[in-house]
């Protein structure tokens, strides 16, 4: 049964953004509302639903589970505590059983810009890191882990989702704004890469990283950005005849969807077009995939492309 207090809707979501931030499709959260009785969405003058951020939090953190196996008639009612108590017994999917490095302190100061909302701060701090660093070392030692703290700050609470969105925002406008001065048609060689992401899956910013790596080890890329259909992606490989199909996937999809959609998707390639998986999806790296190169790590990247152009 859904609740109505207009003083809790303030920052409430709607439920098509809670399918873009939890993974976790429409039907499926009407559906648990009503059998499990959570999520409990506010009602707003349309008598639409909206769901209070702290709903939103729980439900990603269930979908982790559910990503681990567990069912949703039994994590449903658990309370956060006890979600994040079973989160802590899955090896791939918590740290507490690996001793997780602090944060470098460059990461803390940043995380701090993004928590006091000093959006020109951040902005310049990261552009200024860029050039002392360079486009590689920035994204491997700089954007990847700080995205990682990111994601972990929203989970415990620290972060709001609009904190999480700004900080995405800045960060995709830094690299975009480097790869524009790097790109040039006539230094660039094989292979070709086509860089996507299924449908379902919103997060782009690990296929941003992906193009500054590959970007700067000569190759052409061509980003069709985000939740691309099969179909689609295999068409438009064929169209810009790539060597490599390149996608990124987020611990949102369950070992089944990856499985069935990586397959049918091999099915409509040619056979000398490679697939190239990566994220932080630990169903990519659970098994051998036929036709299908896993990237557990974005350092791997120029070895990957070398090793493509040695067997060429």
């Amino acid at each position: 049964m859904t609740s109505s207090l207009p003083n809790e809707i303030h920052g409430a979501l709607p439920i098509t953004a809670v399918e873009r931030e939890t993974g976790i499709s429409k039907d499926t959260l009407r559906a648990w509302e009503k059998r499990y009785g959570f999520p409990q969405p506010l009602r707003d003058a349309a008598d639409d639903r909206l769901y209070p951020l702290e709903q939103v939090q729980r439900l990603k953190l269930i979908r982790r589970l559910l990503d681990a196996g567990h069912r949703p008639g039994k994590v449903a009612h658990l309370s956060n505590e006890s979600i994040c108590e079973l989160l802590d017994k899955i090896p791939d999917l918590s740290k507490t059983n690996q001793k997780a490095p602090a944060p470098s302190e460059e990461i803390r100061r940043l995380l701090s810009a993004i928590e006091s909302h000093h959006t020109a701060l951040l902005r310049d701090d990261l552009q200024r890191t860029l050039m002392r660093k360079g486009l590689g070392a920035f994204v491997t030692e700089v954007v990847a882990p700080l995205t990682t703290a990111v994601g972990e700050s929203w989970a415990q609470g620290r972060f709001e989702v609009f904190e999480e969105h700004l900080y995405t925002e800045v960060v995709t406008n830094v690299l975009r704004s480097s790869l524009g001065n790097l790109k040039h048609s006539e230094l660039s060689r094989s292979p070709k890469v086509l860089l996507t992401t299924f449908p379902q899956e919103m997060h782009g910013l690990g296929l941003l990283m992906v193009e500054a790596l590959l970007t700067l080890e000569g190759c052409e890329c061509i980003s069709l950005g985000t939740q691309t259909p099969i179909t689609d992606i295999a068409r438009a490989a064929h169209a810009h005849q790539v060597d490599v199909v390149a996608l990124s996937f987020s611990n949102l999809h369950s070992q089944v969807s990856v499985q069935t959609s990586l397959r049918a998707l091999r099915s409509e390639l040619d056979a000398a077009t490679g697939i190239w998986v990566g994220g932080s999806c630990q169903t990519l790296y659970q098994k051998h995939w036929e036709g299908i190169t896993a990237m557990q790590a974005l350092h791997g990247i120029p070895a990957l492309v070398t090793q493509w152009r040695e067997t060429r």
